[in-house]
């Protein structure tokens, strides 16, 4: 992790902002989620070494940057990967049953006899029922876009490119439908993804 990184990104910094964000907004659901998710997450790391709290963290402070204060919303950034990387249920999750609902939402899983296309497939189409889930996975892949140069493989950054254009930027044309009154929100979002994106490919292209 470099020094930037270091200072932009600083975990305890960021920690400590969103419990006085959530303390100051009431949002009960948050502040469970977020000690949770530290707990769960302590000693996992990123592939680029940073300890793994800094996504979910990364994510929560992106949310409230776009005026997203949802109690559930939040509380679902700060748990969507534990379920699915932590060993735990969704059951365990001490939080409310929306929180727990759209975490499942964002939780993938391949079911028996689905190819793994298939179940992305499924995965986003069924994530659009849900708008606290569609926001989450989309700040999700914005912020794994921004880490994925000088960590993936140029096979991976080709993979993860495509993946992206073929499943998430459907996904955010198709919430800004069904969710117009987060229009800005989704162009934000979507400025930030295709300019990255756009920069991966044509360093894929010129190499």
């Amino acid at each position: 992790m470099t020094k930037v990184n270091q200072a932009v990104f600083n975990h305890e910094k960021m920690y400590t902002f969103l419990k006085g964000y959530a303390i100051g907004k009431g949002m009960t659901e948050t502040l469970k989620a977020l000690s949770y998710a530290r707990q769960k997450h302590a000693d996992q790391k990123r592939k680029d070494g940073e300890p793994y709290i800094v996504h979910p963290l990364t994510m929560a402070c992106n949310a409230t940057a776009l005026d997203i204060s949802d109690d559930t919303t939040m509380a679902a950034i700060l748990l969507h990967d534990v379920v699915e990387d932590c060993g735990v249920t969704l059951a365990e999750l001490p939080v409310s049953d929306k929180v727990k609902q759209t975490v499942k939402y964002l939780t993938f899983t391949v079911l028996d006899g689905e190819t793994k296309e298939e179940a992305k497939r499924r995965y986003y189409n069924v994530m659009l029922e849900s708008k606290e889930a569609a926001i989450v996975k989309l700040i999700d892949r914005c912020h794994n876009v921004s880490t994925m140069a000088g960590v993936f493989s140029r096979e991976k950054l080709a993979e993860y490119s495509k993946e992206t254009k073929d499943y998430v930027l459907p996904l955010m044309r198709r919430a800004k439908d069904e969710y117009p009154e987060l229009s800005n929100t989704f162009f934000q979002l979507k400025y930030h993804i295709t300019s990255v994106l756009n920069a991966i490919d044509l360093a894929l292209k010129a190499e």
